[in-house]
């Protein structure tokens, strides 16, 4: 992980904000949803702390997404989850 560019610190905390929540959402715990993404629960942890902005990869990114059944995208765009993001679950 880099410093973050001070532009994209907001987004970074809200994309940590809405993994965290869907994460809730999923009831799984950080430790479940780190080892079905096969990053470290530190990893998660880090992405996922109020108020701090560190920028990880996009293949973070995707493998994240792919553990919670959702799309990246979703998850960068999110501010309020679709009814179909909530209801989907494997």
């Amino acid at each position: 992980m880099r410093n973050v560019d001070f532009n994209n610190r907001d987004r970074l905390i809200q994309l940590g904000i809405a993994i965290s929540t869907l994460r809730k959402m999923r009831g799984l715990s950080q430790e479940k949803l780190a080892e079905k993404a096969g990053v470290s629960r530190s990893l998660i942890s880090t992405i996922e702390a109020p108020g701090m902005a560190k920028s990880f990869s996009v293949d973070v990114l995707f493998s994240i997404s792919d553990a919670l059944d959702v799309d990246a995208a979703d998850l960068i765009n999110a501010s309020v989850f679709p009814d179909r993001i909530i209801k989907s679950q494997k």
